[in-house]
């Protein structure tokens, strides 16, 4: 008879920066030693942790930045078709964030004063109009405010998540100081 106990299946979490500054991956990552931890119940798909570069089915995506460019958008949507949970994280993906300043400018006018000219290099990926946030454009199951969210409220997240719970976020994530 065999006595040993099968190993749950590790959860598979992606993570992916669209137009923000990276600071959510950061704050993120100062969960620190706690990572060890984590690596034992998930391994990571794409994210800068591994240097993958698309998406494959995942059960957690976390997603930081708002959409700025058709790149954004496609990267989004590929998020969203291959992972189960999305996670919109930090207030760049809630809202638009910093990113969304922009909002009042016209992107021709402003690629003019910035680079002297229009760029037209189809390498470039083509501009929004607008930054928008990603709830726009996917659906989202949860969100985890802040700039950035604070790496407690990451690892509670994570925690939840892993256990098939339904996230609760400290209320103290929110406020206005």
């Amino acid at each position: 008879m065999n006595t040993d106990t099968p190993t749950p299946r590790k959860l598979r979490v992606a993570t992916v920066s669209l137009a923000g500054c990276f600071g959510c991956h950061m704050s993120f990552l100062d969960i620190d030693e706690r990572l060890f931890e984590l690596i034992e119940h998930v391994e990571f798909d794409r994210s800068p942790l591994t240097d993958i570069k698309t998406v494959g089915p995942c059960d957690i995506g976390l997603v930081e930045g708002g959409l700025c460019n058709a790149e954004n958008v496609e990267v989004l949507r590929a998020f969203r078709a291959n992972c189960r949970v999305l996670v919109a994280v930090g207030a760049c993906a809630i809202t638009g964030g910093l990113p969304a300043l922009r909002n009042h400018l016209d992107v021709g006018d402003m690629l003019q004063a910035v680079y002297g000219t229009v760029p037209d290099d189809p390498e470039l990926p083509l501009p929004l109009n607008k930054v928008h946030p990603i709830h726009e454009v996917v659906r989202i199951d949860h969100a985890l405010p802040g700039c950035p969210p604070p790496a407690d409220a990451f690892w509670q997240l994570l925690q939840d998540l892993m256990a098939g719970h339904e996230p609760v976020l400290n209320k103290g994530l929110i406020r206005y100081d």
